[in-house]
């Protein structure tokens, strides 16, 4: 753990500055980056009313070390690895659920988060007159231990097609797909469900960005007690790119927009590009 963080710190301390980022979005781009250029990303979140029904535990939860590796790998394929270092819980209320918890503290549960690994392929490059397309698909690892009432200790899988246009200033993209959900408490069961996110970036100064986005995932089954934790989810974001220092810092407010999403929340983060190799001069 110390020598990957110290890794993530070099990462960061040695890049140079990126001005095409997407913290502190969830909506993918279809933009693939530079071949050879990783770009290291660090955020923390709050976000208060969270509810998780898989272990009946509700209250505000932060989330620190939020980590998202992207490499560019060829010319059109990027490889991206995303999660978060721990997740705190601070326990407001508590009903009954399929996963009884065992808290950490007295009101209290923490958490390692379920990190991801997803490919990202260029199909189409975008021109005056049509968007860019890409496919993007992942594998969402089992890290989290669901007796601590947080995460759900499943394996996931997700795939969805990504479009992106720039007009002018005005950069928007779109992501839509699927992913299918192990469920964490019914053994040989699993929920397919909807994947979407609708966002832009708006150039407002040669520094400053402007963000917004609207994501989540969309269940068309009624979910019981057998699938609980796949449940319908979704936030919306608006919020700031500033460039300065030689990084990228970001910053947005966040909305719950259904039934276990959290109420309200903000984000906070900083990214920043670090050229590993010269794709050009391998043979």
């Amino acid at each position: 753990m110390r020598r990957s963080a110290l890794f993530l710190c070099l990462c960061i301390l040695l890049g140079t500055p990126a001005y095409t980022q997407q913290r502190p979005l969830q909506t993918v781009e279809a933009e693939t980056l530079p071949p050879g250029t990783m770009r290291t990303q660090v955020g923390f979140d709050f976000l208060q009313d969270v509810t998780y029904p898989l272990s009946g535990l509700s209250g505000d939860q932060t989330s620190v070390g939020i980590i998202g590796l992207r490499l560019g790998v060829g010319k059109m394929v990027e490889i991206q690895l995303e999660g978060a270092v721990r997740h705190f819980l601070d326990v407001r209320s508590q009903v009954s659920g399929p996963v009884p918890p065992q808290l950490t503290g007295p009101n209290s549960t923490s958490d390692v988060g379920d990190f991801s690994f997803f490919t990202k392929i260029r199909i189409i490059s975008e021109t005056e007159r049509r968007p860019a397309l890409a496919l993007r698909f992942g594998y969402q690892m089992p890290n989290s231990n669901q007796i601590r009432g947080i995460g759900t200790n499943t394996s996931n899988i997700f795939a969805g097609l990504i479009l992106q246009k720039h007009f002018g200033r005005l950069n928007v993209f779109g992501n839509a797909g699927v992913a299918i959900l192990q469920s964490p408490s019914q053994v040989f069961s699993q929920n397919d469900v909807l994947t979407y996110g609708v966002a832009f970036i708006y150039s407002a100064h040669r520094r400053v960005n402007v963000v917004g986005e609207v994501a989540g995932r969309y269940s068309t089954r009624n979910v019981d007690t057998s699938l609980f934790g796949t449940e319908s989810r979704s936030q919306g974001r608006f919020g700031l790119q500033i460039f300065a220092g030689g990084f990228q810092w970001d910053f947005a407010g966040i909305a719950g927009l259904t039934k276990h999403s959290p109420k309200t929340g903000f984000t906070f983060g900083v990214s920043k590009d670090i050229r590993l190799f010269d794709y050009g001069a391998i043979k």
